[in-house]
């Protein structure tokens, strides 16, 4: 914990005064802590440094909610951190990130597929053709096309959750068909 001292009351009235240059000093007299405090959270350097970055800037764009009387400059910060790396971990994002391993981390042995294989022998691509045109456009650019839901949605000028329902909706008439 970063020691008190007799400047904790000007530099949080110069806070309150939205002086950047006391926000500089903020930041050099207690980042390291508070990052110290994310990492134990949060486990990962790039989310530590980004959650670091979220808590200044709500610091300082909630500065006016401190109050001196509740608790020390320090504990107030603390705390506005390290929710945020608690929110960060809960995160379905993060969870996925963390589930999901690059392919070259993987114990996964890949081999290349035999010369003679061919996706298109499956006959998923022809199935395709009796879906509506719609599922069937999302499908192509998904599945066939390498494109990404929120590209599709982009190229489509469709929402995002346009595209996810088609391609849910698509999925379920392929499988149908499949059995």
């Amino acid at each position: 914990m970063p020691p008190v001292s007799d400047g904790e009351d000007l530099l949080v009235q110069r806070l309150r005064d939205r002086d950047e240059a006391a926000m500089t000093l903020f930041y050099d007299r207690y980042s390291a802590a508070l990052y110290g405090v994310i990492m134990r959270i949060v486990k990962k350097e790039e989310e530590a440094e980004d959650v670091l970055q979220e808590g200044m800037v709500k610091i300082w764009n909630s500065f006016s909610s401190y109050d001196a009387s509740k608790g020390r400059l320090f504990t107030w910060v603390m705390n506005v951190c390290r929710n945020l790396a608690i929110d960060r971990i809960r995160s379905r994002q993060y969870r996925v990130g963390t589930r999901t391993q690059p392919l070259e981390d993987s114990a996964a042995v890949r081999e290349p597929a035999s010369p003679t294989f061919r996706p298109e022998h499956i006959g998923l691509q022809e199935m395709t053709k009796k879906l509506s045109p719609d599922q069937q456009q999302v499908v192509d650019m998904l599945y066939f096309g390498g494109y990404t839901q929120s590209e599709v949605a982009d190229e489509l000028n469709l929402p995002l959750g346009t595209v996810k329902t088609r391609a849910r909706a698509a999925i379920k008439v392929l499988s149908k068909l499949i059995r």
